[in-house]
């Protein structure tokens, strides 16, 4: 899984040709680290038709600022350079495969 910055969140996330997950994430959240091990296994099964990457709202307050992100984790879905979806907190793997068969 990809870790994106403020700096390269444009190219990486609304550049993107595939629907991409973004993990709005903090070290110091016990949930998001829950969502670790649910976010790789995603990433691996859903390679070919969604990227699913992790941004750190401490060391890149700008972008989490642009899409007024308060709480962690916060899911957003982009689409051809638009957040389509947002789900914030931690979910099993079922629920957060739901969710995103909406969008996807």
């Amino acid at each position: 899984m990809a870790e994106v910055t403020d700096a390269d969140f444009a190219a990486e996330v609304i550049g993107s040709e595939l629907p991409v997950l973004v993990e709005f994430t903090a070290d110091w959240c016990p949930p998001c680290r829950q969502m670790g091990p649910v976010l790789s296994a995603l990433a691996e099964e859903e390679s070919g038709r969604l990227r699913v990457v992790q941004l750190n709202v401490d060391q890149n307050p700008d972008t989490t600022n642009a899409y007024k992100v308060l709480s962690m984790p916060t899911f957003m879905v982009f689409r051809d350079g638009e957040p389509v979806r947002s789900m914030v907190g931690a979910r099993p793997k079922r629920r957060l495969l739901a969710e995103l068969s909406e969008v996807l």
